[in-house]
């Protein structure tokens, strides 16, 4: 998450893909393979460059950053997967939230429940973010740990930053800053930047922040002076909960309501066209057709008509409110805000 973390392209794509009922494995990198090794980033005077310049910004050693990048390498397989997914794949939130909404994930959920309930409690008590969501965002990201990715975060971030591939959008500035994230990060906290694993794309931990929201939305929630994504749980509760609360989360209020969208084709697709903004009263949702239920009709805020597709059978729809577009700005898909809202609601029930 998202932030730019967890939204990098890739994840985006993951989410399409996995929304299109496609089975994805987290790919793993537990040692370079022998003619990677060569592959070193040490030598390339672009990389030493770089090294003295994040180093003279954020006040790091620049021999400690100089020494540090020596030993990134450039990692095809993390090029290979920031690349977009193959195009034409429609898009099913039936076949997506049963990748999530399952009994592996609930029954973990559970658990991570039973042995934070204190530092979920507190969350909710200082931002106003349900445990139901903050258990919901864990379980999609990693399986509360389970799936970490196993890519050294310094050769995804150096390869994503210093050979970006070909053929889309070049995200080699935001990759370069994230990088840069990264080494104040691991300086801050005494790390070995050689050593934290990630995703292919930088993200760390049970909640996947990239460094940069790592930096500026992390919690040291239990107080021990550090900030711990992945092995603290406290940490993890109270940086989730601080993201959504600074993107907006408001307390007490709904994540979204059922509604039947219009039956005209031009008022549902005037609805449609902010996407996941909440842009409309509900006076203006009656007003194009779409039958929002008792509890969305009473609703004083903005509203978004969110479709989600499901195949070749027909879409489903929910009526979004601010909370649901601020889960969207941890990733940005309606599919994983609601599959979030949908697995940690289901943990909930379990809970009972």
């Amino acid at each position: 998450m998202t932030h730019f973390k967890a939204i990098t392209p890739r994840r985006r794509a993951l989410h399409t893909l996995a929304a299109a009922g496609v089975t994805l494995a987290l790919p793993a990198l537990a040692a370079p393979r022998k003619e990677e090794e060569l592959l070193a980033y040490g030598p390339r005077d672009d990389v030493m460059r770089f090294a003295d310049e994040a180093a003279a910004r954020q006040s790091l050693d620049a021999a400690w950053a100089r020494e540090a990048l020596s030993r990134a390498r450039y990692v095809p397989a993390v090029a290979r997967l920031i690349m977009p997914p193959p195009a034409g794949t429609a898009k099913n939130w039936a076949a997506y939230r049963s990748r999530f909404v399952e009994p592996v994930r609930i029954r973990a959920g559970m658990a991570f429940w039973a042995d934070n309930e204190r530092w979920l409690a507190r969350a909710e008590e200082r931002w106003g973010v349900p445990p139901s969501i903050v258990v919901g965002i864990v379980g999609v990201e990693t399986i509360y740990g389970r799936q970490t990715g196993g890519f050294r975060v310094l050769d995804a971030l150096a390869t994503l930053s210093f050979d970006f591939p070909a053929g889309r959008r070049d995200r080699t500035p935001f990759f370069r800053s994230e990088l840069e994230a990264f080494l104040l990060y691991c300086r801050d906290e005494g790390l070995d930047p050689a050593e934290p694993l990630g995703s292919y794309a930088g993200a760390m931990g049970m909640p996947q922040f990239m460094p940069s929201s790592l930096l500026r939305y992390g919690i040291d929630f239990d107080e021990d002076g550090h900030v711990d994504l992945q092995r603290n749980p406290a940490d993890v509760i109270g940086s989730v909960a601080h993201y959504l609360a600074q993107f907006g989360w408001e307390r007490d209020l709904p994540t979204h309501y059922g509604v039947a969208a219009p039956v005209d084709v031009r008022d549902r697709a005037l609805l449609l066209v902010p996407d996941i903004v909440p842009s409309f009263t509900a006076a203006e949702f009656a007003e194009r057709g779409a039958l929002l239920d008792e509890a969305g009709r009473a609703h004083a805020g903005k509203l978004a008509l969110v479709e989600l597709a499901n195949g070749e059978a027909a879409p489903s729809y929910v009526a979004g409110t601010s909370n649901f577009y601020a889960i969207t700005r941890y990733n940005w898909s309606s599919y994983y805000a609601l599959a979030v809202i949908e697995l940690g609601e289901a943990i909930r029930r379990q809970r009972r």
